[in-house]
This record gives C-alpha cells, sequence and structure tokens, in this order.
C-alpha cells in the first residue's frame, strides 16, 4: 500500500511527536532529560517534587551528605558518592544537596 503525500506528512509529524514526548519523560521545569535518563533539581522544601519517567519524586528530608525521597509511593534514602538505589523499576542517585537544592539522576533500568 502506497501512502498518499498527505497522509506520509501526517504520519512522520505523529511519529515526530511520539519520539518527543518519549525522549522528554518528563514534565517539570526542573527536570533535564536524555533518552532514559533525567536530572532533577527541586528545592530542598517538603512539598517540592517532580515527574520524571512516569513516576513522581517528592522531597521528604535532607541533610549535609543524605537525602530522604518518596519515588512512586516509595521512600528511598540516598547517600553522596553511593550506588543508585532501584525503586520502581528506575535507578536514582544523589548528585548534591546545597542549603536550598537537591539534584539526583532518575534513570531506567
Amino acid at each position: 500500500m502506497v501512502l498518499k503525500p498527505t497522509r506520509r506528512v501526517a504520519a512522520a509529524l505523529s511519529s515526530a511527536t511520539l519520539g518527543l514526548a518519549l525522549l522528554a519523560g518528563c514534565s517539570s521545569d526542573n527536570v533535564s532529560c536524555g533518552i532514559d535518563q533525567c536530572t532533577v533539581t527541586i528545592d530542598r522544601e517538603v512539598n517540592a517534587s517532580a515527574s520524571v519517567l512516569g513516576v513522581e519524586a517528592k522531597f521528604v528530608s535532607a541533610d549535609s551528605n543524605t537525602v530522604t525521597l518518596d519515588v512512586a509511593g516509595e521512600q528511598v534514602t540516598l547517600t553522596k558518592g553511593q550506588q543508585a538505589a532501584q525503586v520502581a523499576g528506575l535507578q536514582v542517585s544523589l548528585d548534591s544537596v546545597t542549603d536550598s537544592t537537591v539534584s539526583f539522576q532518575v534513570s531506567r533500568n
């Protein structure tokens, strides 16, 4: 079956839109994503959260080296320099903790 030019253009645009949505994998200004990995930077406050790779990540608490997050309803404690934690089919690791922000990586397994 040969598609008419109009249908080819529509199919190409549809595929491009879907590809961009999958590439982004995130819905927040504080999330920067590649294909299967995102860097999230959220405020260090109780109600801070971000939607990333299909799950919600919420700030719970932090000290100078450790951060506790709620990822997809499961609490995970991350330590700077430690291996990524497995949660909700994702790997989550801590990048940095400052007085005002927390930055962490989320990637697909």
